[in-house]
């Protein structure tokens, strides 16, 4: 009997976007190739890397929260020179960690959606290893890590994110330009507002505004909710706290003017973006991409320095939605967009124009050929 190809994917909790990658490509792995292909999902940074290292995905909501630190510490470790240095200096330390993951989870092939893991695993494996495919999940905004020379294939998810890979000295016949995975349902059509709204109970004659914080219930969610409830205009609000327990609690206690929908983490959010009208959320690639999906303009409150200040600059290049970082300009758009609705129609249509919903079946098909594998018939 031959035995079945078998994936590694390697992530971290540092933020939601790098597990819901993984998940998302091999969703599509069982949708393309069935049963015929194995996967399995390692969080290199919780089971492997040494303290204080390992503690990395359990402060990262912390981190995150003084963005500007965030910020500084991106920009001053981004570049080639400083990536070699930071590795370089970093191997020693983490060089049995990385080589006792590579010898407790053989495969065939080791995908990466991290930047972290990039170069320490490649060096772990040494010359005889297995194909090393990086799948990029910043979308425009790519720290230096993600490229390493060493690497296979790098998979990005925009044009602007393969122009950083070839400025970091990556060949351009290793990087490919797919689009952001997001899972099957995100990929869906738009379907009927009217059937998902009576699904999840939302009313039917309002503008539907959605407002998300990310997993973590980032940014200034509360005042902009609250901005846009005092301001008069005749909206439903459907808010997502994510795993932010006491925001939720903080909203649930207000008493609101209009219709208001308070969520902590969700698992259905396509359901939600298909029943709304727009969204205001923080600038994270996965949100952005599944908000294209769905052909629902993105009104942009808040953005985590560094990689995700391209993310800004893209969804405003493609027409598909606007920067608005202070409470009252989140409002303002909300009233334009409200007002005529013939501008927001063609913000719809550009989101249709700028989506990928094929991404994670694309890098499934790309991971299968790469493997010598057929597609399910």
């Amino acid at each position: 009997m031959t035995k079945k190809p078998h994936i590694l994917f390697l992530f971290s909790d540092t933020g939601g976007g790098h597990r819901a990658s993984a998940e998302a490509i091999i969703e599509s792995l069982k949708l393309e190739f069935g049963d015929a292909i194995s996967t399995e999902m390692v969080d290199f940074l919780k089971d492997y890397a040494p303290p204080p290292y390992n503690y990395l995905p359990e402060i990262y909501p912390d981190l995150v929260r003084i963005p500007e630190l965030w910020g500084v510490g991106f920009y001053v470790s981004d570049g080639r020179r400083q990536a070699r240095i930071m590795t370089s200096t970093l191997w020693p330390l983490v060089r049995r960690a990385a080589r006792r993951l590579v010898r407790e989870h053989p495969n065939d092939m080791l995908v990466s959606v991290h930047a972290l893991a990039n170069s320490f695993l490649l060096r772990a494996l040494g010359k005889n290893r297995p194909p090393f495919i990086t799948v990029v999940t910043d979308m425009v905004s790519t720290h230096a890590l993600w490229f390493d020379r060493k690497a296979d294939l790098i998979i990005v998810p925009t044009e602007i994110a393969r122009l950083r890979a070839l400025e970091h000295g990556m060949p351009p016949e290793k990087v490919l330009v797919v689009g952001q995975p997001v899972t099957e349902s995100c990929s869906a059509p738009p379907g009927d507002k009217g059937s998902l709204r009576e699904q999840l109970g939302w009313p039917q004659d309002k503008t539907i505004v959605l407002l998300i914080g990310g997993g973590e219930g980032m940014g200034p969610l509360a005042e902009t909710a609250r901005a846009i409830d005092e301001s008069g205009l005749d909206v439903g609000l459907v808010i997502v706290t994510g795993r932010n327990a006491r925001l939720k609690a903080e909203l649930e206690a207000r008493s609101w003017e209009n219709p208001t929908f308070i969520y902590g983490f969700r698992q259905d959010m396509s359901c939600f973006m298909r029943a709304a009208d727009m969204l205001v959320t923080k600038a994270g690639p996965g949100t952005i991409a599944e908000a294209l999906n769905a052909a629902l303009p993105i009104i942009l409150y808040a953005k985590l320095p560094g990689q995700e200040d391209g993310n800004v600059t893209f969804v405003e290049q493609v027409g598909a939605g606007v920067w608005a970082p202070e409470a009252p300009q989140v409002v303002r758009a909300l009233t334009r967009w409200i007002c005529r609705p013939a501008e927001r129609a063609q913000v719809v249509e550009n989101c249709r124009r700028a989506a990928r919903p094929e991404a994670a079946r694309t890098i499934a098909r790309i991971l299968g050929e790469q493997l010598g594998m057929g597609l399910r018939s």
